[in-house]
């Protein structure tokens, strides 16, 4: 695990517009509130023994709550990493300022925060357009550009965080 900060490149429009995705999930999973009957929540905790309904129910019993809470922990970690970037008032009239490149130096907490937020937030996206298999995504549908958008920031992170510890051995 790397031990230097990593350094992220948003522009402050993303920031923004992820902040609005940030804070609507964190209204989502309300610090471990049990998923009811929404699809989306319960494809974040999704059941341990697919063939053991019984099993599973007892295993979700004992961990939903948990881990609904991680995911408020880390998506409100996430949402403070980006206040630097994201100063926008408004994502409509934004201009010039909007396309500025903000550095966010993340510590090896926040990044890892980042990785379990940007991949929820993104299942949580693939739920609410019917996505459960790569087949089912049109690229040509602009329903989808936000969930493609958070795949291209995943995997810039992935490639970050591998050219650190490339850096560091």
């Amino acid at each position: 695990m790397n031990t230097v900060p990593l350094t992220l490149q948003i522009t402050r429009l993303e920031a923004t517009h992820l902040v609005d995705l940030i804070d609507q999930f964190i209204e989502l999973v309300q610090d471990g509130s049990p998923p009811g009957d929404d699809p989306a929540v319960l494809r974040l905790v999704p059941d341990a023994y697919a063939d053991d309904a019984e099993a599973a129910q007892e295993f979700r019993d004992v961990t939903e709550r948990d881990l609904l809470r991680r995911r408020h922990r880390d998506a409100q970690l996430v949402r403070r990493s980006l206040s630097p970037a994201a100063t926008l008032t408004s994502v409509t009239t934004a201009g010039a300022e909007g396309w500025e490149e903000v550095d966010l130096a993340l510590d090896p907490e926040s990044v890892q925060a980042w990785m379990r937020t940007l991949a929820a937030v993104r299942l949580v996206i693939a739920s609410r357009l019917g996505i459960t298999d790569e087949d089912q995504h049109d690229g040509d549908d602009p329903r989808f550009g936000v969930y493609d958008w958070l795949g291209y920031r995943l995997e810039g992170l992935i490639r970050a965080i591998e050219a650190t510890r490339s850096a560091e051995h």
